[in-house]
């Protein structure tokens, strides 16, 4: 199959999901997780609002990531979570952030619990919302009326809302410093609540996920560039919401490549990403997306916690009953393959056919898509037929 991620995941967006979205009328009583969502289209005039669930009480785990793997959210449990959140919208200037509406989301994105809140919408909400980049949510409507209860904000996401002269990058590496989970830290930051007080404006969801990831990633990694290189060859894995993630590190100086898979998805379908960097960051916005900076800063992240610097080879793949639910499941699957014992090897022949041999897809589709991987097979001296099957050999041949 010759296609586009972009458009390999349109596809795959409309084709997949089967749940329906909470019914509601024009008007809503419930609670926001906190949550809130900017969009990107008509940028710098966007819609924004608050997403709300029809409950009440505490509904963090219904906008916080980082609780899913750990408290073993199945699938289904994250979508049933996603599409019980209404978003309102308002077409506002993202500069505009004193007006009362956009005060009143920041109060949401700062906020250090769940928000009571209560909705008048102009229209019923319908639809739902499903992306690669950004988490789904449930049916929208145009807002028309939004009240919420005084809330507690996060102390540390406050004091960086209260420092006008602190640059938004600094804000974001500080309050990962201070261990704010990163989704907490993106929703600030998309709303408008860090860096020069001039300067503060509204950042689309899915453009503020990526800003944070590379963010991240870039100051991990002048950490890690400083560290030693790890002594081994080595494979950290882990498998959770219909993927695989294996993650090899090379005992070389920093270069990182991400290759991703999508098996049999769709109907019978073997399409493979792949991007990389060698020796620094990437300039360029990268072709596979957000899901890119996502592990990026999950590996660099654990390598500075380890005080060690390692090339990275990562090897995804999604299989049959997969459906995006935004690159926080990159990012996730991720630190937790990385919170593993890592399996070490003797060479990275060794490694990847380890690796590889844990995947549903044929190893040589991963090292005709990876071009560092090729490269560190060259060096060892490793020929690609040295990963088909015998079988598979024999029937080359009888086809000659």
């Amino acid at each position: 199959m010759n296609i586009g991620k972009a458009e390999y995941l349109r596809t795959l967006t409309v084709s997949t999901l089967k749940s329906r979205s909470v019914p509601i009328g024009t008007e809503l009583d419930g609670s926001s997780p906190p949550s809130i969502f900017i969009g990107s289209a008509g940028y710098p005039k966007v819609y924004a609002g608050p997403l709300i669930t029809p409950e009440h009480g505490d509904t963090v785990v219904y906008d916080t990531p980082e609780l899913w793997i750990p408290g073993h959210k199945s699938q289904e449990e994250i979508i049933r979570y996603r599409l019980n959140l209404v978003r309102g919208k308002r077409l506002v200037k993202t500069t505009d952030i004193h007006s009362r509406f956009v005060s009143q989301l920041q109060e949401i994105a700062l906020s250090d619990s769940s928000v009571e809140s209560e909705a008048a919408f102009h229209e019923v909400p319908t639809g739902y919302s499903l992306s690669e980049e950004h988490s789904p949510f449930g049916p929208s409507a145009s807002i028309d009326k939004l009240s919420c209860e005084p809330v507690r904000w996060n102390q540390k996401l406050e004091k960086a809302y209260d420092d006008t002269d602190l640059l938004a990058r600094d804000a974001v590496i500080r309050l990962h410093c201070e261990r704010v989970p990163f989704s907490a830290i993106q929703k600030a930051f998309s709303a408008g609540t860090m860096g020069n007080g001039k300067r503060r404006h509204l950042v689309p969801t899915r453009w503020s996920i990526t800003a944070v990831d590379s963010t991240l990633a870039d100051h991990l990694y002048n950490q890690v560039k400083k560290f030693t290189t790890i002594d081994t060859w080595r494979v950290h894995e882990f498998s959770s919401l219909h993927n695989r993630y294996a993650v090899i590190l090379t005992p070389t100086s920093w270069q990182y490549e991400w290759t991703e898979a999508f098996i049999r998805v769709l109907g019978d379908e073997k399409v493979v990403f792949s991007d990389f960097e060698v020796k620094r960051p990437k300039t360029e916005y990268s072709s596979v997306g957000g899901c890119y900076y996502s592990c990026k800063m999950a590996v660099l992240e654990a390598l500075e916690r380890e005080r060690k610097q390692a090339g990275v080879i990562v090897l995804r793949e999604a299989t049959e009953g997969y459906v995006p639910l935004g690159v926080f499941n990159v990012r996730e699957n991720v630190r937790n393959a990385m919170l593993t014992n890592g399996k070490e090897f003797e060479s990275f022949k060794e490694a990847f056919a380890y690796a590889s041999g844990n995947m549903t897809l044929e190893p040589e589709f991963f090292v005709r898509s990876g071009r560092l991987l090729r490269g560190l097979l060259r060096e060892q001296q490793a020929r690609l037929s040295d990963f088909i099957p015998e079988n598979l050999k024999k029937g080359d041949r009888e086809e000659q």
